[in-house]
């Protein structure tokens, strides 16, 4: 990867840019709208939304100032957890293409699998869901489904339909790496994404991230974003400050060592968010 511009391939053939711009946590209005337009403007073409983060009106306002052309642009969007199911998944997705001011989205998530913790029948509420975003797909509503935080039990289900997963959005970052996972996808042709790939800042003052960053006069969050490219992983980086939005898209003018990549892959779990999929109560 050598530009914003250059994509990952998903198993449909459909190109993803490869860094995208997280909205997590950014708060709604002009702080949502600025931002979007921010990162348009720095050179971002994959801006990465949900439902559930409440702020998708601003965000499409922010996408509608940017001025760039709808085409140019890969949005994702994602189905919350009260939503799932076949009927409400239809209806959700509606609301989320209204909201961002959109004919059509580049891709649709499953924000959480339903799990063996709170549902018996959690395999078929996945499936459900799953079986309303392939009816969208094939009527060319979206570009390409997929799912976000499925660990390999949750996806084998959905490897057995008809159209499989193109990509895995998961927590994904220095010190939380979910190789298991990762290797699933990549052996099953699933693109994964990294949320949070700076760990929500938590890994951002680590002495070891730090020392490795200043080798290559960068900062730990461009290390990570780095390392993530060069792990085969999408990030998503999130920021609402101009300055760190452009910052974080400048990481092609390096690349860190194979030496430095496994000291880096090598460290023991820390600055995860506790999220488990089978553990959530949301």
């Amino acid at each position: 990867m050598k530009a914003l511009a250059d994509t990952f391939i998903l198993n449909n053939g459909c190109r993803v840019p490869c860094v995208g711009f997280g909205t997590w946590q950014t708060p709604d209005g002009e702080t949502a709208i600025q931002s979007v337009k921010t990162a348009i403007g720095a050179g971002y073409r994959h801006i990465d939304a949900a439902a559930v983060y409440g702020n998708e009106i601003s965000v499409g306002q922010g996408i509608k100032a940017s001025g760039i052309e709808r085409e140019k642009l890969f949005v994702t969007g994602k189905v919350w957890n009260t939503e799932r199911s076949y009927e409400q998944t239809i209806a959700a997705f509606e609301k989320t293409l209204s909201d961002l001011g959109l004919d059509y989205l580049d891709l649709y998530l499953i924000h959480w699998p339903a799990s063996a913790s709170r549902f018996t029948d959690w395999e078929q509420i996945n499936l459900d869901t799953w079986r309303a975003m392939t009816e969208l797909y094939h009527a060319g509503r979206i570009k390409a489904i997929g799912v976000s935080n499925f660990m390999p039990h949750h996806l084998a289900a959905l490897m057995q339909t008809e159209v499989k997963p193109m990509v895995n959005q998961i927590e994904y970052h220095p010190g939380q790496m979910q190789e298991e996972t990762v290797a699933f996808c990549k052996e099953n042709g699933i693109v994964v994404e990294a949320w949070s790939p700076l760990g929500s800042g938590r890994v951002l003052n680590d002495e070891r991230l730090l020392a490795i960053a200043a080798k290559y006069g960068k900062s730990v969050a461009q290390l990570c974003i780095r390392w993530c490219l060069q792990n085969g992983v999408l990030p998503l980086p999130k920021s609402i400050t101009p300055s760190r939005i452009v910052e974080n898209a400048q990481v092609f003018d390096f690349v860190i060592s194979n030496d430095d990549m496994a000291k880096i892959n090598d460290m023991p779990t820390f600055g995860g968010s506790g999220l488990h999929p089978d553990k959530i109560d949301f």
